[in-house]
């Protein structure tokens, strides 16, 4: 009996002993629970420090006058940047800037500073929209390093998502005339089918060159205002294997085509003063002429403006012939799409002409006398009321 009950006593105790040793170690056990809330969204502002692009090197853009960053755009949202957010980014030299929006196309005011991934572009951009060179002001040199740091995600998507707007550098079924965004100005007094505006007939990074070439052609256009390119870039062009264009060459080489390698800063005196060398040689040649930079969209959007009101076409014929460029590339019209037809006409040609004219509201171009403001801007720029009268007399019926 002595010895059962040693037995039993010795079990009881390793039951005891193991119970115990169990507890213990079950209340050290930390379970596995779901983040809360709090914690989700900590993590989520956490990620906004850590995107960054960090000391690249840094090309001028000294078409349009801003600082492309030495990475592609599509490297560049790999790192976690996307369009629509806010960036602050710092040259080598000091210069920086905070809360500027990242877009895929310039959705932001003239004069404004953005960062943009544009279609086509090699690199990402950074600039001021319609405004001054940023290499300049900024005091940017070659040696200079940009580092981009991700502000706050997704501040600017509203934006984004309104005015995100593309297109095709495929012709499909399109009409010539559509692909090109190439057309004949027939509004205010303006002679019928004397001045054409529309996209390059020599630089084909949009495929749209050789197809505008013909059009010149079967158009009978005898001189041309390029207000792209210099001579060293035209010759460039002309190197190329897809180089198509004989009729252009064949106006360039007669002295036929005005070079005036123009930027987009449409407030600066430069750009103001090869507009007036541009409408000089127009003046000073036959027509019909046709103007263009690349696209025939921006800075042609902006010298057509100028040339229909000085021949007396009214606020809304301006309007209408510059979102003709938009249906052309994007396919928008107020019937498609009123919204975003509204905020590219205000924020666009609405400010160009407020800038010119010198008014201060929409309303008061309606009614001002738009020929007579153009014609005191184009003074401004340095044009003699002689050389106006001459122009006048080469457009106008």
């Amino acid at each position: 009996m002595g010895f059962r009950r040693f037995l039993a006593l010795l079990i009881v105790a390793a039951i005891v002993i193991g119970t115990t040793y169990f507890l213990m170690n079950y209340k050290n056990v930390t379970p596995e629970v779901e983040p809360t809330n709090n914690e989700e969204e900590q993590t989520i502002d956490n990620v906004d420090t850590l995107i960054e692009l960090l000391d690249k090197p840094v090309l001028h853009d000294t078409e349009y006058g801003g600082v492309f960053v030495d990475i592609s755009i599509e490297e560049f949202n790999r790192l976690g940047f996307s369009f629509g957010d806010s960036i602050n980014f710092e040259f080598s030299n000091g210069f920086k800037m905070e809360d500027v929006p990242y877009y895929n196309g310039y959705y932001v005011a003239a004069g404004e500073m953005l960062l943009v991934g544009y279609p086509g572009y090699e690199h990402i951009r950074l600039g001021y929209n319609y405004g001054d060179d940023l290499w300049v002001t900024a005091n940017v040199t070659e040696d200079t390093l940009c580092s981009i740091y991700l502000n706050e995600a997704a501040k600017y998507l509203d934006m984004q998502k309104m005015r995100d707007i593309t297109y095709t550098d495929e012709q499909g079924d399109l009409p010539d005339e559509v692909f090109a965004n190439f057309r004949p100005m027939n509004v205010g007094n303006l002679k019928e089918n004397t001045v054409y505006r529309g996209a390059s007939p020599i630089d084909n990074k949009h495929n749209r060159a050789p197809i505008t070439d013909r059009l010149l052609s079967l158009n009978g256009i005898q001189y041309v205002i390029n207000l792209a390119d210099s001579d060293e870039e035209i010759a460039e062009f002309r190197a190329k294997e897809d180089f198509n264009s004989p009729y252009f060459i064949s106006l360039y080489d007669n002295g036929k085509v005005s070079r005036l390698d123009m930027n987009i800063q449409y407030k600066s005196d430069e750009f103001s003063q090869k507009l007036a060398q541009g409408l000089r040689d127009m003046a000073n040649n036959d027509g019909p002429y046709y103007i263009h930079c690349q696209e025939g969209k921006d800075r042609t959007g902006y010298v057509c403006m100028v040339v229909e009101g000085l021949a007396g076409a009214s606020y809304d014929e301006i309007i209408n012939d510059y979102m003709k460029t938009y249906e052309n590339y994007y396919d928008i019209t107020t019937e498609k799409d009123s919204e975003k037809y509204e905020l590219i006409k205000k924020m666009n040609i609405d400010d160009m002409l407020l800038y010119v004219t010198g008014l201060n509201d929409v309303e008061e171009l309606k009614t001002a006398n738009i020929e007579s403001l153009m014609e005191q801007y184009l003074i401004r720029c340095g044009m003699t009321t002689e050389e106006i009268d001459l122009l006048r007399t080469r457009i106008v019926q």
